[in-house]
């Protein structure tokens, strides 16, 4: 059975789907999006655990909404919290350190621990905020190409070139030092606070498989950062209107651009004929013709899985395999009948940020290690989250859900061994120890939980090996090389078919960056068939 012909098939119904369609759809193309689950939102997407609980799991982070995507999809303002993440880390229990957004006011609850470090913390916040604010220019633009001898790209790496030299001599030298640096020693250089180092640090291995004495750690921390306000070092502020409020807005935007929606639609194949795409088929066989398909699926899940390889170059297909994921996250969801008595954690307001179970560098290590061996660390690295402090429709009146990110859990366990049930509660059980021990009573709390492991996730949200970045963010894994070396600008051999999600440039995070880019290159190519400038 074949559906009508549109101009573009968008494949995925989260942000850089939504941002994709809608851009496509304003230029006055027929756009189809087609989304496996029934509901819209991808990563961002709101499910019910337990009667009652709901939570955006994967994005306890809200993320960043450049604001040259909301205006290219003509997104009206969302109100974000005025109030940013605060980061409260565990010094040992009945102790904590508050990091909030207000600088001055970290540096003062800072001096009970290290006067040195409170002196320090302003300067450090003020030059992460600079160096994450250059990776925001890069981002908002094609990823650079090394190869370019045309005049059509000198505009932008001029304008790149200016922005860099806007650093000052002083941050161009740190940039370049940072981005290659281990988190590790990036702090090491700054602080001697160990539970302040260890916190900071979590935000540099945030999905990623390496613990914080790896290379290009300092990296991923600047790239959570970007969009982040000054004095954050972990995440944006929430959004006021839910965590699903970006999805509704931007799928009303797509919608009104003309944007045909349909959920509940999973793609098995791309169509390839004379090595251009002519459309998808859907699970029941229906075909949907399109001289155009973006998906923004991972790069090799939509090439690997749903293109017959006879399209691609044996080369070309190597390098899609060779892309790193490795999951490594497992996340346990709370039904608690109460908030759980956090000795030392003042003021309550801390519950409306990131708790930090780790106060220690070496402990965040030793709960990589594990995982480099494919086994579940016994002591991993714990975020908590209370959603519902700042959405209350999420639980039922004076009940609360919590959100508690697990690193690390391996996809692939060693010895072949399954993510099965009695490793998903032993898992549950180790986290669950781990807030008692900061949280006497916590257990009683406890109405409900649930575990996903990374292999969970995997099947739930349509990741590859559970990674929820679509892709490490290795050094060799950005920019330019995002998915591979060589194609980075969101195309593909295949004529006609796009790639706009996480895994691309500029990656996880981005609200519909990634989206955002695919579909100017989509219409930039568009018009360049047609004979226009």
């Amino acid at each position: 059975m074949t559906a009508g012909r549109y101009d573009v098939v968008v494949i995925g119904g989260g942000a850089n789907g939504l941002v994709a369609a809608a851009v496509l759809g304003r230029a006055g193309l027929r756009v189809v999006l087609l989304e496996s689950d029934e509901a819209l939102g991808g990563l961002g997407r709101v499910v019910e655990f337990a009667p009652g609980f709901r939570a955006a799991p994967l994005a306890t982070d809200s993320g960043w909404l450049p604001e040259a995507v909301a205006r290219a999809i003509g997104l009206e303002p969302l109100e974000r919290h005025a109030v940013g993440t605060a980061l409260s880390v565990v010094v040992e229990p009945g102790t904590w350190l508050t990091l909030s957004e207000m600088a001055w006011n970290t540096a003062g609850d800072l001096r009970k621990h290290s006067a040195t470090d409170a002196a320090k913390w302003p300067e450090f916040t003020t030059r992460l905020r600079r160096l994450a604010g250059f990776l925001e220019q890069v981002y908002m633009r094609p990823a650079i190409n090394i190869d370019t001898r045309s005049w059509v790209d000198l505009p932008d790496l001029l304008s790149l070139g200016r922005a860099f030299r806007a650093l000052g001599r002083t941050d161009m030298i740190e940039l370049l030092r940072t981005l290659p640096m281990s988190v590790w020693e990036l702090l090491d250089d700054w602080f001697e606070c160990e539970p302040l180092k260890a916190a900071v640090a979590a935000g540099g291995i945030v999905d990623h498989a390496q613990g914080p004495r790896s290379g290009g750690t300092g990296f991923v921390l600047l790239h959570h950062l970007t969009g982040a306000p000054e004095g954050s070092v972990r995440g944006r502020e929430r959004w006021i209107g839910g965590p699903d409020a970006f999805t509704e807005a931007a799928a009303s935007t797509a919608r009104r651009a003309g944007v045909t929606v349909r959920t509940g639609a999973a793609v098995t194949r791309i169509l390839v004929r004379d090595d251009a795409v002519a459309g998808v088929v859907l699970q029941g066989g229906e075909e949907i013709a399109a001289s155009g398909v973006l998906s923004t699926a991972d790069p090799a899940r939509t090439l690997l899985e749903w293109v017959d390889p006879v399209w691609l170059d044996p080369e070309f297909l190597h390098a899609v395999r060779s892309i790193r994921h490795r999951g490594c996250t497992a996340i346990v969801l709370y039904a608690l009948e109460g908030l759980p008595t956090i000795p030392g954690l003042v003021p309550e307001a801390a519950f409306d940020g990131v708790l930090s179970l780790t106060p220690t560098l070496v402990g965040l290590e030793k709960a990589a290690d594990a995982s480099k061996y494919g086994a579940i660390s016994e002591a991993p690295h714990i975020e908590l989250t209370f959603p519902n402090r700042s959405w209350l429709g999420l639980s039922p009146p004076d009940r609360h859900v919590m959100v508690a990110r697990v690193q690390y859990a391996p996809y692939r366990l060693k010895d072949g061994a399954a993510w099965d049930s009695a490793r998903r509660e032993a898992l549950a059980d180790v986290v669950t120890r781990a807030i008692e021990a900061v949280a006497p009573g916590f257990g009683s709390r406890i109405l409900h939980r649930v575990t996903w492991s990374p292999h969970d996730l995997g099947e739930r949200f349509g990741l590859r090996e559970g990674a929820v970045s679509h892709g490490e963010l290795g050094l060799d894994q950005i920019l330019f090389m995002r998915p591979v070396p060589g194609w980075g600008r969101h195309t593909t051999p295949i004529g006609g078919l796009y790639l706009g999600g996480a895994g691309t440039h500029p990656g996880p995070g981005i609200l519909g960056g990634p989206g955002w880019l695919a579909a100017r290159r989509l219409l930039a190519e568009r018009r360049q068939r047609k004979g226009g400038a």
